[in-house]
């Protein structure tokens, strides 16, 4: 596949252009342009948790689970990235492993009732 158009511009248009197919709902091809960005800035959070996000709407659970799994390791507060891996576990069948990420999220969320 060629990625010249996924890969092209500054990390600025890229980022725009990622944002505009997830906001069209091409998750696949956000992915696409998303996955260049994260190799390049690891440690930034935003295309991580979108890139993330573009792989749970586009059923690449596993992908977004692995997305997901670094954020919050980075950063275990991180309320949203916690309810994403909560509901991508679901999604995949694993609702053990879903409720205590989901349990975080609420806590942190501060909806105290899923306690």
């Amino acid at each position: 596949m060629d990625m010249t158009y996924y890969d092209h511009g500054t990390p600025a248009e890229r980022w725009e252009r990622a944002r505009m197919f997830f906001d069209a709902k091409d998750y696949a091809a956000a992915a696409r342009v998303l996955g260049g960005l994260v190799e390049e800035a690891p440690d930034q959070t935003g295309p991580r948790l979108l890139l993330a996000r573009s792989y749970y709407h586009s059923a690449q659970l596993l992908r977004a689970e692995a997305e997901l799994r670094v954020l919050v390791e980075r950063d275990p507060v991180e309320q949203y990235a916690r309810l994403m891996l909560g509901r991508t576990l679901e999604r995949q069948g694993r609702p053990e492993e879903a409720e205590s990420h989901l349990r975080i999220a609420s806590a942190l969320a501060g909806d105290f009732e899923r306690l």
